[in-house]
């Protein structure tokens, strides 16, 4: 590994356990800082409620750590929108699904200085899921963005790693084209957190490339050393099917054809099989990841 990427992983790498609420309390006052956490969600009826209901508990109520708390219902056909509301969470409710859409109309709708991503499908979300991604931000202005690490045991007991599309797909475009980016253990995950200006500075395309696409933007935005990482040990959630996790690929591979000015083909179309009676069916997806301008250009 390059020696400043190994500089800048001991350096930058901490674990949440470094960041307790009371050290981050006493930074929240004595920087006047306000913390939105936004949560994406789209049919994650199961989950959902307990995580608002959580951040509620415990940052906003019980300390006022966290100012905002947002769930941005990306076209659920499920009870998520209720269920996030009941718990405590304002609402925004879009008509179209789309990862980048949720994240961005989530900044938009926040005012606070550091926004904390947290996708809604985690089935063991604790509180210092939250407070060690807004910790290193508080005490320390060259930050911008803090993403997080973890295990992240596979389906059926499969061992813990990286994420499939992740480990096939992601990791191998940052070795060959971002070696800056390569102490990132987790580059594709949905916890994040950062401050407003840098994510409305950002294009975000539409789906599930946005968070490839913020962390190359934001390497280029602020330089290496305004990114860091915080490990969370563990994240448990919802796995995916194969078809699913090829759509992802492809749309992570557009993302990063675009940011190294690989020409982009009139129709993007992935086609994928599915057995069919005594056959097989193409499933064909539109992959051609859109990206929404940045919040900051529309003003």
């Amino acid at each position: 590994m390059r020696p400043d990427v190994t500089e800048w992983f001991t350096r930058r790498t901490t674990a949440a356990a470094d960041w307790p609420l009371r050290r981050l309390m006493a930074l929240k006052a004595e920087t006047s800082t306000t913390v939105a956490v936004v949560l994406p969600a789209r049919n994650e009826a199961a989950t959902v409620g307990r995580i608002v209901d959580s951040v509620r508990r415990v940052l906003v109520e019980r300390t006022r750590l966290v100012d905002e708390l947002l769930v941005v219902d990306s076209a659920s056909t499920d009870a998520t929108a209720s269920l996030a509301a009941d718990a405590g969470a304002q609402l925004v409710r879009l008509d179209v699904p789309g990862k980048g859409r949720a994240l961005q109309a989530g900044v938009a709708a926040t005012t606070a200085d550091i926004v904390c991503f947290i996708d809604a499908d985690l089935t063991d979300f604790t509180s210092s899921f939250v407070t060690g991604l807004v910790g290193p931000l508080l005490a320390d202005p060259q930050l911008h963005l803090v993403k997080a690490t973890y295990d992240r045991p596979g389906p059926d007991g499969a061992p813990a790693g990286g994420g499939r599309v992740t480990e096939l797909v992601a990791r191998p475009l940052i070795n060959a084209h971002w070696p800056q980016l390569v102490g990132f253990v987790q580059p594709l995950g949905g916890e994040y957190a950062a401050r407003r200006g840098l994510l409305e500075s950002l294009p975000f395309p539409v789906g599930y490339g946005v968070e490839l696409a913020i962390l190359i933007d934001s390497l280029s935005a602020v330089g290496l050393d305004g990114l860091a990482q915080v490990d969370l040990a563990r994240r448990k959630h919802r796995h995916q099917g194969n078809v699913k996790l090829g759509q992802m690929a492809a749309a992570i591979v557009r993302v990063a054809e675009r940011r190294l000015g690989v020409a982009q083909p009139a129709l993007a179309e992935l086609v994928q099989w599915e057995r069919s009676g005594s056959g097989y069916r193409p499933v064909l997806t539109d992959v051609s990841e859109p990206e929404l301008p940045a919040l900051a250009s529309l003003r």
